[in-house]
């Protein structure tokens, strides 16, 4: 028998009930895709990503079917949404030990399902293994499908299962596209649907690198991502999404999996804790009218590798970002008025245009034209580059990255990859994308969730991930990757790096700060393994940094950053900026606490100075 699942009213006060307090802070009072994108930085932010083969164990934590016909407290089976039936009893279950890699027939064994297929992220990490939308689904099932997209199937049906879900030909209301599709139960519908809609917010930013749907046959094209960042899907295919967000309501078994996700992740699906926030973001009507060009184009920062363009924003109300146009060829987008353009070469001259576009994605005409000619050469790094590298005991693994080229970096087309040998060759596997924005004079650090330095925790770190990456044990090759190219290398290519890069520290030395594609060990201070002073902060020749005396942390802080150590005698606290700007100060800052409130001061790098002492810190 069916057991009855709860919907969730379509209220907007219902997640408070399900988020822990303050989790969404921010995002209230937002619409549109400014809504969007609030919600992309919270559910972003200090993810744990794990490895793929990590979830064969966590659907036991996230997927057991304790809502139809079994023992809500006690069972073993999981929920497979392709093949439950959720009025009588189903034809088959699994257990986690049922897992086969293929299968000529129902009922044999289940493997894991992207909803979203991985083709669309070339199976790179985090997206490969995110459990919103990684599900375990029968074998078959899930061949069959293949990368065709979830839809309405018309008259031709190809395939009809036990649960009496479907493939056939595609049927959605104004889509061009005339292919296969998939279509679940009507039970499950909206929990797919709210599971691509998570997937539209969550990789955000990363949404045009993705295989979207740039076919030039739209008719034979199954992605149904229409290489936006805001829109992020056909417009046919996202009413389709919202008619099943709408028809098939929140149930308890994904309020359970959302918590469940969100104790192994740190991340929530916002849809499932406030369901009215699809129509908020994706419900509006655009107007006709394109915006009006933005004015008064300007290169405010020129270097040998970078430079930086401002512009007045055009009066249009509903503008929601700007295309950047280098020498012609569109390079970039911001919802700013504002942005560098790196990876130049020097002493090379570049023309610059801007162009609005609105909600509806008409473009403005185009504003001024400026000209740029890069520096034959200046003070800065071209580029992020590896400054410590720590291969501990067991899961101690952890990798920091320093930005020091003078301006804030954009880390969506960076990413870590990990040579892994086969045999007597090697291969790489799918990388893992960085992603978000790293400030100047800024580190961040990228650890194993399952690591347990004494100096180090995961709060602490910005990227925390199993991905094969970072489960070197000391013998591969490791880089860090600008699109396809390299740009600080960790080893040799092709060899056993063991000697260099087994159980073993490296911090690089102060008076390196450029990468290199061609590892060189002289660049590099040697440690014992497991050490992990000042990882996440700039080297002692960067600032004057004194570890001996005082241990600060939270790093990064939110509201106040606490000091340790023999504080009593301290005479002045001062938060200065990177330029020497005093921020705040305070006497005796000591005398009855602990800690330095900083909960007033903008994101970014600072310089806590106690006396003769400096300190780095982040303010998030």
């Amino acid at each position: 028998m069916k057991k009855i699942l709860l919907p969730i009213l379509f209220i907007s006060s219902c997640f408070a009930a399900q988020a822990p307090a303050g989790y969404y802070s921010g995002a209230a009072g937002l619409t549109g895709y400014s809504l969007k994108s609030k919600l992309h930085d919270i559910i972003s932010a200090k993810n744990v990503n794990w490895h793929y083969g990590d979830l064969n164990n966590y659907y036991n934590q996230t997927d057991l079917d304790r809502y139809y016909d079994h023992d809500a407290t006690n069972t073993t089976f999981f929920l497979d949404i392709y093949s439950e039936i959720p009025t009588g009893a189903d034809a088959y279950e699994y257990t986690s030990a049922n897992i086969i890699g293929s299968a000529g027939a129902e009922g044999l064994g289940w493997n894991r399902e992207h909803m979203m297929p991985q083709s669309t992220f070339y199976s790179n990490y985090p997206m490969y293994s995110d459990l919103f939308y990684v599900v375990p689904t029968d074998a078959r099932i899930n061949q069959l499908r293949s990368n065709y997209p979830y839809g309405i199937v018309g008259s031709t049906i190809y395939y009809t299962f036990t649960n009496s879900s479907r493939i056939g030909n595609c049927a959605i209301p104004g889509s061009a596209y005339t292919g296969r599709v998939y279509e679940p139960i009507n039970e499950f519908k909206g929990d797919i649907a709210r599971s691509l809609l998570y997937f539209a917010v969550r990789y955000e930013g990363k949404l045009g690198t993705f295989n979207f749907n740039n076919n030039a046959n739209p008719a034979s094209d199954t992605n149904p991502l229409d290489g936006t960042e805001e829109r992020a899907y056909d417009p046919a295919y996202m009413a389709m999404l919202l008619q099943w967000h709408q028809q098939d309501p929140v149930s308890q078994r994904e309020i359970d999996r959302n918590n469940a996700v969100y104790a192994l992740q740190k991340n929530r699906n916002p849809f499932i804790d406030n369901p009215s926030w699809a129509n908020a973001i994706w419900g509006q009507t655009p107007d006709t009218a394109a915006p009006q060009a933005p004015s008064n184009l300007t290169v405010t920062q020129n270097s040998a590798y970078f430079t930086t363009l401002s512009w007045a924003p055009g009066t249009s109300s509903d503008v929601i970002g700007y295309k950047i146009y280098q020498n012609g060829t569109l390079i970039a987008s911001t919802k700013n008025s504002s942005i560098t353009i790196d990876h130049l070469t020097s002493s090379t001259t570049y023309t610059f245009t801007v162009k609005a576009y609105d909600n509806g994605y008409l473009l403005s005409p185009d504003s001024n034209t400026v000209s740029a000619t890069t520096l034959a050469t200046d003070v800065y790094a071209r580029d992020l580059f590896i400054s410590k590298y720590l291969e501990g005991t067991v899961d101690n693994k952890a990798l920091e990255i320093t930005n020091k080229t003078g301006h804030p970096v954009n880390l969506n087309d960076y990413r870590l990859s990990i040579q892994l040998p086969s045999g007597s060759n090697y291969y790489f596997p799918a990388p893992y994308e960085l992603e978000g924005i790293v400030q100047n004079n800024e580190t961040f650090v990228v650890l194993n969730p399952n690591s347990n330095f004494s100096c180090y925790t995961i709060d602490q770190s910005r990227f925390v991930t199993a991905a094969p990456q970072m489960t070197y044990s000391g013998s591969q090759y490791l880089e860090l990757r600008y699109k396809g190219t390299s740009v600080d290398a960790l080893g040799t290519v092709g060899v056993n790096n063991s000697s260099v890069l087994g159980n073993v520290s490296l911090y690089r030395k102060t008076a390196v700060n450029q990468p290199s594609a061609t590892f060189n060990i002289s660049e590099w201070d040697a440690y014992a393994s497991n050490y992990c002073q000042n990882l996440g902060t700039l080297s002692a020749g960067e600032v004057n940094l004194s570890g001996n005396d005082f241990r600060l942390y939270p790093n990064p802080v939110h509201d106040h950053i606490f000091v340790t150590g023999k504080i009593d005698h301290i005479q002045s606290a001062q938060i200065l900026d990177f330029s020497g700007k005093l921020i705040y100060r305070e006497s005796r800052p000591f005398r009855n606490k602990k800690s330095i409130p900083v909960q007033d001061i903008p994101a970014g790098s600072y310089l806590l100075k106690l006396d003769d002492k400096v300190y780095q810190f982040i303010k998030k």
